[in-house]
Formats: C-alpha cells, structure tokens, sequence
C-alpha cells in the first residue's frame, strides 16, 4: 500500500510511519522538515502545511491509497490539504481525539453522541477541542465514507510526549512521597500507540470508513493499577500518597495540566464510561498488557531522553505537591499505599 503520512516524525505520526514500514508499505512523509528529518525509509516531502501553493507544490500529481494526518491546529489546514488529496487518495485517516463530546456523556454514550461545535474552515489554532472537531468536518467534508475518524483517547507508549506517561516516569523516578490523585479504584482508559496506529492503516487497507472513538474497554483498569505497574516498570521506590479529589482541586491543582491522566469524580462526565465497541468491531485490538506498553515506554525514555518538545514548565510544582501532602496528612485525609 502507498501511504502518506501527514507529519511523521513525532509521536503518533512516527508510530504510523514505523507501523506502516514494517508491513512492507511505501510511505512517504511530508512535513515541515524542522523539528526532525525524516525517518529512515520514507520518500521526504518539504512543506510548510499553512502554505497552500507550498503544499501543492510538494505534492506534485502524486497519489496514494491512504493519508494519515494527525493535525491539531488550525482546521483551515486540514481542510486546504483535503482539498488537494481528494481525487488522488483513496483512502483518508485522521487522529482526532474524545475531547470533541460534549459533556456530560450519557452512560454508555457511543459516537451518536453530542459533540462540540467545530468551524473546518477556522483559521485559528484556538482551543484543542474545536480545533480537533473542526478539522474531522473538513475530512468528512471532502472524504465522505472514504474517511476514517480516530477519536483517540489518551495514547501512551513509546514516543510519547504529552506527558500522560512520562511525566510519571520522571516523578516517580525521583522518589519520596508522590501525591496520587483520588482513589486507586478511579477508573483509567487510553489507547496503546503501536495499536492505534497498526488498526488505522489496517482499516486502510480494508477500506473501513466512519468515526470510532479509539480506548480499550470499560472497566479494564485503574488509577490505582497505572501507578502500581508504573512504580514496578520504572524500578521505583517512591510511595504513592493517595490524597482525595475535593482535597486536591481545592489546592487549585488543574487535572492534566498540573496532573496527567488524572479526571476527578466531578468533571469526568461519564468520558470513561463511553462505548468503544465500535473500534473494536471494526478490528482495533487492545490487549496488549498495561505492563508492555508501560515498560516500552520508560525503555523508550531512557534510551532517547526527555523530548526535547516537551514542555517541561507545565507540570506539577514540586513545592505545592508537598504543601498538599503535609495538609492532607494532618487532615487525616491521605492515604500511603
């Protein structure tokens, strides 16, 4: 299969570039060529995205049997590389994300569910959601059935630089007490990079089209079990202080801003609770064991370092983590585990 990759060399763009080479597949990647060049591999195309006659330009008359764009910015974009893609790609696969439903889900939502609004021709990156929402219009715009909508929830494994694991991993690493957000029992849902990757260009491959939200199931893990297997990976002898939602809000902590993965009780709007089994239908395997992507991911930090994209300013203060720990301990409301 001809596949272009639309970015490509970070995160989820590079899992769907390494995912397709490995099948045997001829992949070019187009992208800026500033952050990272190219892997290995590909055919490199140089283009500056916001730059429509730039964007044409690179992409000649070429054709492919599948794209793949992982866009988060300006929907416009989206919309303009849409465009030009649509008599020469069959296929069009877009990473976007869950933050696009509107809360509260109902339980057991599924992709019927309310969404955001979204504007496909915006010009501005603005806030995530929209512009995620905004750019999923433009694709079905263009691409009709043709397209492929991963509605992805929080991704982690090798390459990972969001911060959801490893920012964990560095906390963790450093030991003592760790402030662990709400209950052990909290429930925790994500999608394995490698698998996320592998099932969009298989979907490709067999024309699949329609909009999936991409998780493992409900009710698979937990908070609890995350940090646990976490602790074991990374080889770690820090203590997990679980320490109560209202108590941790309350110190103006900002849940994944401040404090990855972690979704209080009062704003989770039934997000972990939403119906996946449509991605699962349509092939998207996720079984691979917690403790594999987990101890990929921290082999995958140490051997390449923290990276260098990452902002590394946003996370939680030291300082106000012990101030809360101190608080929540005279207060008899924390707990060591």
């Amino acid at each position: 299969m001809k596949v272009l990759v639309l970015g490509g060399t970070r995160y989820v763009g590079r899992a769907i570039v390494d995912a397709a080479l490995a099948r045997g597949d001829e992949v070019t990647v187009l992208n800026r060529g500033i952050s990272r060049p190219a892997p290995g591999g590909t055919v490199p195309l140089v283009a500056d995205r916001t730059d429509p006659r730039a964007l044409r330009r690179a992409l000649g008359d070429r054709e492919w049997d599948a794209a793949v764009d992982t866009w988060m910015g300006a929907p416009r974009v989206v919309r303009d590389t849409c465009a030009l893609l649509t008599g020469r790609v069959r296929h069009f696969g877009f990473v976007s994300s869950w933050v696009v439903y509107e809360r509260p889900l109902p339980p057991g939502a599924d992709e019927s569910a309310k969404v955001i609004d979204g504007d496909p021709g915006d010009e501005e990156d603005g806030f995530y959601p929209t512009a995620k929402r905004g750019a999923e219009l433009a694709v079905l715009d263009a691409f009709g059935d043709r397209a492929l909508i991963a509605r992805a929830g929080p991704t982690l494994g090798p390459g990972e630089d969001v911060g959801s694991m490893t920012w964990w991993m560095r906390r963790l690493e450093r030991g003592g007490r760790v402030l662990a957000p709400g209950e052990p029992g909290d429930p925790l849902r994500y999608v394995d990079v490698r698998d996320l990757a592998g099932w969009m260009l298989d979907a490709a491959g067999r024309g699949v089209g329609g909009v999936f939200t991409a998780l493992c199931p409900r009710g698979r893990h937990t908070m609890g079990e995350y940090l646990d297997t976490m602790r074991q990976v990374t080889g770690s002898g820090a203590e997990l202080v679980w320490v109560p939602d209202d108590v941790v809000v309350a110190a103006g902590i900002r849940p994944y801003l401040d404090i990855p993965m972690w979704l209080p009780a009062s704003m989770r709007g039934g997000m972990h609770d939403i119906d996946a089994s449509a991605a699962h239908r349509a092939g998207l395997d996720t079984g691979r064991p917690l403790r594999g992507t987990l101890a990929d991911g921290w082999a995958w930090l140490r051997g390449e370092g923290e990276p260098p994209w990452q902002d590394t300013h946003r996370w939680l203060d030291p300082r106000i983590e012990r101030r809360v720990l101190a608080q929540a301990g005279r207060a008899g409301g924390a707990q060591p585990r």
